[in-house]
């Protein structure tokens, strides 16, 4: 026996004739029919049934043909059952020749279903979310080819744009019909960056809505769909010769890119699509869809990762078919930011003044994007599992990244809650910024010195407003990062010699570059390392690529034009690689001199201690220095052998622990009995708790994001220095894996604000 075929009359035809039959002015009901009828027709199928998701989940037969018509709107299966549920579940399409054999099978009498053997089940996909599903069976036992299949699935494309879009159903038919996220949502992520924020949702990778999804013209379309993938192809080949770099990414991740973009699958699935009757841009969401589906579940996060190099590509391809291959995105006054991830440019490229807050799928406390959003005082929670699939362009959102929640399309009563702790953070920043010029004294007397931390333009626009007494560590590495291609000599001099004259004789310590690891450069090229963190990063590149260590220090010694000038190296490992270099700077002196320019003032060299090895050899570092730093970041992922950027393990051990206090005791104690000046750099020094067990622990100077001047100078007022370090000595003898809340109720007890 031959089998039916769809290709009897082919896509472009079906397609005209369903657009047709939308075109008129009959009852939605009525249109439905005609749909199905008119599919079942040209497919030679004997059943022919749409199913829509209501707003619970559930999947109602909301038009058939072949079926019983009594089973319209009465017949309705819950989320992951029966053969359609599993098609939603998994995303993608589902072909039986014996359907009933199934185990995912549901049976319901009223449809009349029993004759019907082979079955052909496509998900109706509206942005990668299935919004529905679309059936065709016959009672002969066979499975359908590849050609009907995807035809299948490109009707179901055009279907589900049709209904999402209003053209299929009218509002009322729609009232409870998923077409895309509407209820009021709660996601659990964890704090990044302090804050409170209430605005419009805006996707970091906007997709380029297509305006028309037929063609008349497949050839046309064909030409310009070739056209657009060899200016992609083009500009990804230019971003890896390194003439208009990629901020933010790695070469890596550009290689990727190119790989994609030359694929011969993903072209030939697009033309396929495009020769099917669709436009360029049609078939680039409908390719767009199907990798979504097919990927977005996978549980492996390699291919998890190829999703998101996907989705930029096909973002990359609609611009080009649009005629702009860099838009610019224009953001409302109240955007809220919604990223899977983000490097730390690609927050740098927003319009600060209406960029409010910052949602993220993945990410750390200790990302470059956290760190960046900290800089710009810009609310942000990360780790919000599904948050792409559950929030739609132009939503409302709340960031509360006090709690680490963010609240999609909220309440009234949430937003009105929301408003009235806005109001008292308000009041909380008023009484900061009165303290502003208050010098940071202790109740017994005890000075304490608040840096700030640095890196971007403009943190050195908000030095001034801070309250703090200079900037404890500049992140040097931030002007690399955000450059398309490597900063020469004279651009690094005009930054550093920038910050020292903002600074206006107020203390900087730069830090030399720490690349490597996760912060890769995308005119660098780097070997993929198996423990990037414990690889070749910080000070260990320096030393390996002398003529990049030396011409950042030269551009320092030249911008300090005479005046004091303080560099610390990151990452130090062992005492032999500080001496390196340091011998470097002394290098460099002496060439500045020999060709007549003035030597800093005063020079001090000091080193980072992230590395625990420093811990225990500090009775041979600390003569050589003339100051260290103490970066918890590093020092406590390495402590824990807890990688920060992993979200698994970046929280799973507590800085407010016995070990941890204790070291961080040791090196206070050490740098104490030696004279040596040492200071705090890493997130812990900005937290006014974190900050407290410092203080108590004998540290005098503490550098942190801007925004956590005011709060930690309101902690040290409070506090009774002397009565803070016998109890929190006291609780470095405890068992517990944590003394957090044993620290706090201790501040509490002596009045300190935390």
């Amino acid at each position: 026996m031959v089998a039916p075929s769809f290709a009897i009359r082919g896509p472009r035809t079906l397609l005209r004739q369903i657009r047709e039959a939308m075109a008129g002015d009959a009852p939605a009901q009525t249109k439905l029919n005609m749909v199905v009828r008119i599919i079942a027709g040209s497919m030679v199928a004997e059943v022919c049934s749409i199913y829509l998701r209501r707003a619970g989940g559930d999947l109602e037969l909301f038009a058939t043909e072949g079926l019983s018509p009594d089973a319209v709107h009465v017949t309705r299966l819950k989320p992951g059952e029966g053969l359609v549920g599993e098609i939603v579940r998994q995303g993608r399409p589902l072909n039986l020749s014996d359907a009933p054999s199934h185990p995912a099978f549901a049976y319901r009498p009223e449809t009349g279903e029993d004759p019907y053997h082979s079955f052909l089940g496509v998900p109706l996909l509206r942005g990668g979310r299935p919004i529905g599903v679309l059936v065709v069976q016959n009672r002969t036992e066979r499975s359908y080819g590849e050609e009907e299949v995807e035809d299948l699935q490109i009707i179901a494309m055009v279907l589900a744009e049709m209904v999402g879009a209003g053209d299929l159903l009218n509002e009322e038919a729609l009232k409870d019909v998923e077409i895309a996220p509407h209820r009021p949502e709660r996601l659990k992520g964890a704090r990044f960056a302090d804050g409170l924020a209430y605005g419009t949702a805006v996707l970091h990778e906007q997709p380029v809505a297509p305006e028309q999804l037929l063609s008349d013209d497949a050839q046309a379309e064909e030409i310009r769909l070739r056209a657009a993938i060899e200016a992609l192809q083009r500009q990804i080949d230019e971003m890896l010769e390194g003439q208009h770099g990629l901020v933010g990414a790695s070469y890596e991740v550009l290689e990727t890119y190119r790989l994609f973009a030359h694929d011969r699958g993903w072209n030939r699935s697009l033309e396929e699509a495009v020769r099917s009757g669709l436009t360029a841009e049609a078939a680039v969401e409908r390719v767009r869809s199907e990798h979504r589906a097919r990927l977005g579940q996978a549980r492996d996060p390699y291919l998890r990762e190829r999703l998101h190099d996907l989705e930029d590509l096909n973002d990359r391809l609609l611009r080009h078919l649009a005629g702009d291959g860099h838009t610019a995105r224009e953001l409302p006054d109240d955007a809220i930011l919604i990223a899977r991830n983000l490097g730390p440019a690609d927050l740098l490229e927003y319009d600060r003044k209406r960029l409010k807050g910052l949602l993220l799928e993945e990410g750390s406390s200790a990302s470059h994007a956290a760190i960046v959003a900290k800089a710009l005082d810009i609310p942000c929670v990360g780790r919000l599992s599904g948050l792409r699939d559950r929030v739609s362009e132009g939503d409302p959102v709340i960031v509360d990244a006090e709690t680490g929640e963010a609240f999609l399309r909220p309440r009234p009563d949430v937003v009105k809650a929301l408003q009235t702790r806005l109001e008292v953070r308000a009041q909380r920043r008023a009484e900061f910024a009165r303290l502003r010029d208050t010098p940071a004294f202790t109740k017994d007397g005890a000075k304490v010195t608040l840096l700030m931390n640095a890196g971007l333009a403009v943190d050195l626009d908000i030095l001034g407003e801070t309250g703090a007494e200079g900037i404890g560590l500049f992140r040097t590495e931030f002007q690399f990062m955000v450059a398309e291609e490597m900063p020469r000599l004279d651009a690094q001099r005009a930054l550093y010699e920038r910050v020292l004259d903002v600074a206006d004789g107020q203390p900087v310590t730069f830090r030399t570059l720490d690349l490597g690891g996760d912060k890769l450069l995308p005119y660098m090229e780097l070997e993929r390392e198996e423990n990037p963190a414990l690889g070749w990063r910080a000070v260990r590149m320096g030393l390996d690529r002398p003529a990049l260590l030396r011409l950042q220090l030269r551009a320092l010694i030249w911008a300090a034009k005479g005046r004091p000038l303080r560099v610390m190296f990151p990452l130090v490992a062992s005492v032999d690689e500080f001496r390196a270099a340091r011998a470097f700077v002394d290098s460099e002196i002496a060439w500045a001199q020999r060709r007549g320019r003035p030597a800093p003032s005063r020079l001090d060299v000091g080193a980072m201690i992230e590395a625990p090895s420093l811990v225990w050899h500090l009775d041979a570092l600390l003569p050589m220095t003339d100051f260290v730093s103490i970066g918890t970041n590093d020092l406590m992922q390495y402590l824990f052998a807890a990688d920060r950027g992993n979200p698994r393990v970046a929280d799973r051990y507590d800085p407010l622990s016995p070990p941890a206090l204790r070291a961080l005791q040791q090196i206070q104690q050490a740098c104490a009995e030696t004279g040596t000046p040492v200071s705090v750099c890493g997130e812990m020094a900005g937290r006014p708790l974190e900050a407290f067990a410092l203080v108590a622990l004998g540290f005098d100077r503490l550098s942190m994001p801007p925004a956590g001047v005011g709060p930690v100078k309101q902690m040290v007022l409070s506090c009774d220095r002397e009565a803070a370090r016998r109890g929190v000595l006291t609780l470095l003898k405890g068992t517990s894996g944590s003394v957090r809340n044993e620290i706090e109720t201790l501040a509490r007890k002596l009045y300190v604000a935390v």
